[in-house]
């Protein structure tokens, strides 16, 4: 069953006075049940600062419109036992995560939980390609048809304008992936959010209370390629033409091997999977693995040129890090992708390249919670957030 239910506009206030308007402390209120779950009214109150009263009646406006719902009850030494408050379990998102081969479409909670998720090969031809993509969400919907979907959410390795008219950058995508919108809405019934990848798990990063959505961050998605998506302010960083954050076609060899944006040399080249891959036949000697996973696995059980191709790479990472480190002075970066599988690989290489930064305070660098499915868990963000993309919750503190 489809909705459409008033959503949230979170933004980065701690608490709301009288004056302030009822939406931001019901915004407020969802977020900290969202962020705890299991929470009281009474827990509520204390940790916002609002009036009882208050959080009461928006409580009860939440669990008649469904977002939110009673649990447990607890137990006090003496006194009323408070009811918790969770998430309506019922309620979910349709995620779809784009890549150039293989698309993953996925079931999750409004809480970000992966629930149930299909790998979707792509074909060749464009138009069988969309049809694929849509058939797999109409049978992942079919299969959890006891969830009421609020929408779907699409994760997109490039850039578009802001009314998603046209792809404006986006060199490792050979098919019309905004035709995906229309079909998918046509498909379901289902609102479709749209937004790329490394903007969209930036937003996610600060929805889901990784990050306190004070302080800035950028999030690097490595991939097929790299892109990065920028929080600074409390609003994700576009630029004109929605162009702000391609660090990974900023040159950094100049006479490297030919980029898919048309130049030499780019950052992705030398620290995507795909340079992963490369590095791995160029000291193997040999075939590379079929997939980055598959180079990850063979790292992991102590294969040697799995080793040195994973530690290659790495070093070309963490100067792109530094880079990023230089020029924004972000308070940390937070890297996405199957990279995050086995984090300790990377991390010895990447943290040695970014102590030679002189320009600036290194930043702490993490993978993202979950880093390897975060690119899914982004698309509740990008359903439930309010209108466009820019602001995003703050993590009120305990």
């Amino acid at each position: 069953m489809a909705h459409a239910p008033q959503r949230f506009n979170f933004t980065r206030h701690q608490s709301a006075s009288n004056r302030t308007p009822r939406q931001i402390n019901r915004n407020l209120v969802f977020n900290l049940i969202r962020i705890h779950q299991l929470v009281s009214r009474a827990d509520i109150a204390r940790i916002s600062g609002l009036q009882r009263s208050t959080v009461s009646l928006i409580v009860e406006d939440l669990i008649k419109e469904n977002w939110i719902m009673e649990g447990a009850t607890g137990r006090l030494p003496r006194g009323r036992r408070p009811t918790f408050l969770q998430l309506n379990n019922q309620r979910a998102v349709i995620a779809v995560d784009v890549h150039p081969l293989r698309t993953t479409v996925a079931v999750a909670d409004l809480g970000g939980r992966i629930i149930a998720q299909n790998l979707v090969p792509l074909p060749d031809d464009s138009a069988k390609a969309i049809q694929a993509i849509t058939s797999a969400v109409k049978k992942l919907m079919a299969a959890n048809s006891d969830k009421s979907f609020d929408g779907i959410g699409i994760s997109l390795p490039g850039r578009t304008d802001l009314g998603l008219q046209k792809l404006i950058f986006a060199p490792n995508l050979n098919w019309p992936v905004l035709s995906l919108k229309s079909r998918m809405q046509r498909a379901t019934g289902l609102r479709v959010e749209m937004d790329n990848v490394a903007n969209a798990c930036a937003l996610s990063e600060v929805w889901f209370g990784e990050s306190d959505g004070t302080h800035d961050l950028v999030v690097v998605n490595v991939s097929e390629g790299i892109g990065t998506g920028i929080f600074a302010n409390g609003h994700l960083l576009r630029g004109e033409d929605g162009m702000a954050g391609e660090f990974g076609h900023v040159q950094v060899e100049p006479n490297g091997l030919m980029c898919g944006c048309g130049s030499r040399g780019c950052w992705e080249t030398t620290a995507s999977n795909r340079a992963g891959l490369r590095y791995f036949q160029e000291i193997s000697k040999s075939e590379s693995p079929k997939t980055f996973d598959v180079l990850i696995k063979m790292a992991q059980d102590g294969d040697v040129s799995a080793l040195a191709a994973i530690e290659k790479m790495s070093h070309a990472l963490g100067r792109g890090l530094r880079m990023i480190a230089s020029a924004l002075a972000p308070s940390e970066i937070v890297v996405v992708g199957e990279v995050t599988t086995a984090w300790y690989l990377f991390s010895p290489s990447v943290q040695a390249e970014m102590q030679q930064n002189s320009l600036a305070r290194s930043p702490k660098v993490r993978p993202a919670l979950e880093g390897n499915t975060a690119r899914l868990r982004s698309a509740v963000a990008l359903v439930m957030n309010e209108g466009p993309v820019e602001s995003c919750p703050s993590r009120p503190k305990l």
